[in-house]
């Protein structure tokens, strides 16, 4: 699988030309609606240029844990806020399936919103939604790893490797191998960490993405 690292600093700077598009289209939302758990952070950010207070989320449910994925999206926390003649904006990270987001549509629109409108930080051409604000476009496709998942994703690759590296280092030349990052060594070092301490507490719960 080709994968790609989007930094904080990325995340940041997409955040804020998704900000200036929401202005320039003079859209003026009175509550933005977060995808949890990948739409957390850059919904926000989004509140923070946007002047916005009012903010909440819905989860859906698509991917167990890291890449693997589920066999349909599912709503698992629904609004608890009646947003019936409001203008919604609603964020996510990415449009990749096209399932959560048509999912979550689906589900804000039943509240009657005054208006909605849906933006991402990133668009994959493969998605047959699209979004009304995305900050950039994914022709070639890939997975990405946000700054906010990046042990969870990179510890679910290394699970699922047919040997698992016996250090830091090797987990760094495998990854670049296999998926074509450049992982920091001290990520690396993270990511031992986290499937050791999964390892030895079989019973931790994993937080579903």
């Amino acid at each position: 699988m080709r994968c790609e690292l989007v930094t904080w600093g990325e995340v940041y700077r997409l955040s804020r030309c998704l900000a200036e598009m929401i202005r320039q289209a003079d859209f003026r939302p009175e509550v933005v609606v977060a995808i949890a758990r990948g739409g957390y952070v850059p919904a926000r950010i989004l509140c923070d240029f946007l002047g916005i207070y009012n903010l909440v989320s819905i989860r859906i449910a698509h991917y167990e844990s890291g890449a693997h994925i589920t066999e349909q999206a599912r709503l698992s926390s629904p609004l608890a806020l009646d947003v019936r003649g409001l203008k919604v904006l609603l964020v996510d990270d990415v449009s990749d399936t096209g399932e959560t987001l048509a999912l979550a549509v689906k589900h804000i629109q039943s509240f009657a919103p005054a208006q909605l409108r849906l933006a991402v930080l990133h668009h994959k051409e493969v998605s047959p939604v699209i979004p009304d604000f995305f900050a950039k476009t994914i022709v070639k496709w890939r997975w990405l790893v946000y700054p906010w998942a990046v042990i969870e994703d990179l510890s679910s690759f290394v699970a699922g490797m047919s040997e698992h590296p016996d250090s830091a280092e090797e987990t760094v030349c495998r990854l670049k191998a296999q998926h074509g990052i450049d992982v920091p060594l001290r990520t690396a070092e993270d990511v031992v960490v986290a499937l050791r301490y999964q390892r030895n507490c079989p019973d931790a719960p994993r937080a579903p993405a």
